[in-house]
């Protein structure tokens, strides 16, 4: 079984203890290529592109500049802790045992626009770079789905033969082509209700996300259907509303407060 999970346009900055080897990107050949490109484009092309603030622009121009290879301990951080946002707030990886890092290096993967594929103990430099940007290159590269193409698709497919439970968002489930995977593919969704009707609130549906692959984690999961004992944030499987592969997971304010 293999957990999905999409990155975060926010970089962590804190530093934190490494208890274990990391380990080099599957796909670092493919981002030195990308950066390369991205290195040519000055802040303001950066801000066009990619559709930021010059504050924000300034800042991933700077990270381009220092962005290089090899990847060591002195210039990069591990996965695992080089994100920061809701879905990260929610996989807490900072409270993680030393075996829990070996299982989610097992089976938790992180999709990205630069790396591709990153595993929790993989070492990764900062960077924006989000996969559904189109690409300022030639003709034959539009936009980064087209640049990854089916790599991702056949890498998670060499890892695993389980299924695989997608917490990422769309623009990333898209770029791994989960829908034409020979795997079954299990979608979590978080709810809450809002005026007698659930709906999926972003903010505490990526938490949810993230809280979800915790408990896989550190519950040693690898049987889908031990997903459904879930009760993180507040949340809870709902049976009726869910189907065979989309999985809902509901909570009201009576939810919350408890």
């Amino acid at each position: 079984m293999l957990v999905l999970l999409s990155p975060s346009k926010t970089m962590a900055s804190d530093e934190f203890p490494v208890k274990f080897a990391p380990t080099q990107p599957s796909f670092l050949k493919e981002a030195g290529s990308l950066m390369k490109e991205l290195k040519k484009l000055s802040v303001s092309e950066i801000a066009s592109l990619m559709k930021v603030s010059q504050t924000i622009a300034e800042e991933a121009h700077e990270r381009c500049a220092n962005w290089e290879s090899p990847f060591t301990g002195d210039n990069a951080k591990p996965a695992a802790y080089g994100f920061k946002g809701a879905v990260y707030t929610g996989l807490d990886t900072r409270s993680w045992s030393t075996e829990d890092m070996d299982f989610a290096q097992e089976h938790l993967r992180i999709l990205s626009g630069l790396y591709g594929i990153l595993a929790p103990k993989d070492y990764m430099q900062s960077y924006r770079l989000e996969m559904g940007l189109k690409w300022p290159n030639d003709d034959t590269t539009k936009n980064l789905y087209a640049f990854w193409g089916d790599r991702l698709q056949r890498r998670l497919q060499e890892e695993t033969s389980g299924p695989i439970i997608d917490l990422a968002s769309q623009e990333y489930s898209k770029a791994a082509q989960l829908k034409s995977m020979d795997r079954r593919i299990i979608t979590p969704v978080f709810k809450d209700l809002v005026k007698g009707e659930y709906k999926a609130l972003m903010a505490y549906a990526k938490e949810a996300r993230g809280a979800m692959a915790k408990f896989i984690i550190q519950n040693r999961i690898t049987d889908p259907d031990e997903m459904r004992g879930f009760g993180g944030m507040g949340y809870r499987w709902d049976r009726s509303l869910s189907s065979a592969d989309t999985w809902l997971f509901t909570r009201d304010k009576k939810s919350i407060a408890s």
